[in-house]
């Protein structure tokens, strides 16, 4: 059984950090690549952040040089450190996994900006 499961959610300052981790399970981790999207209230959902099964990473211009993505294929988990949160970071970020044409979603973690 497939399963994409996140976590690492929370209420966090303006400024400050939050890391999370989407743990995999059922299928080859290290050939999929990763992607992490998030929904803000209505909003559609937006692609913020992506890995390769090499390694390469992409980020939304909205995001680039304060998230970062990272995989870990012993763990099967990918992660996303996020820093110098802002109020519009405020969604629910989903995990992703992709190869081919098989693609994964996990359930969802909210992350909540707000001073």
């Amino acid at each position: 059984q497939v399963q994409l499961v996140e976590s690492g959610e929370g209420l966090v300052q303006p400024g400050g950090s939050l890391r999370l981790s989407c743990a995999a399970s059922g299928f080859t981790f290290s050939n999929y690549a990763m992607r992490w999207y998030r929904q803000a209230p209505g909003k559609e959902r937006e692609l913020v952040a992506t890995i390769t099964s090499a390694g390469s990473t992409n980020y939304a211009d909205s995001v680039k040089g304060r998230f970062t993505i990272s995989r870990d294929n012993a763990k099967n988990t990918v992660y996303l450190q996020m820093n110098s949160l802002k109020p519009e970071d405020t969604a629910v970020y989903y995990c992703y996994a992709l190869y081919g044409l098989v693609r994964y979603w996990g359930q969802g973690t909210q992350v909540t900006v707000s001073s």
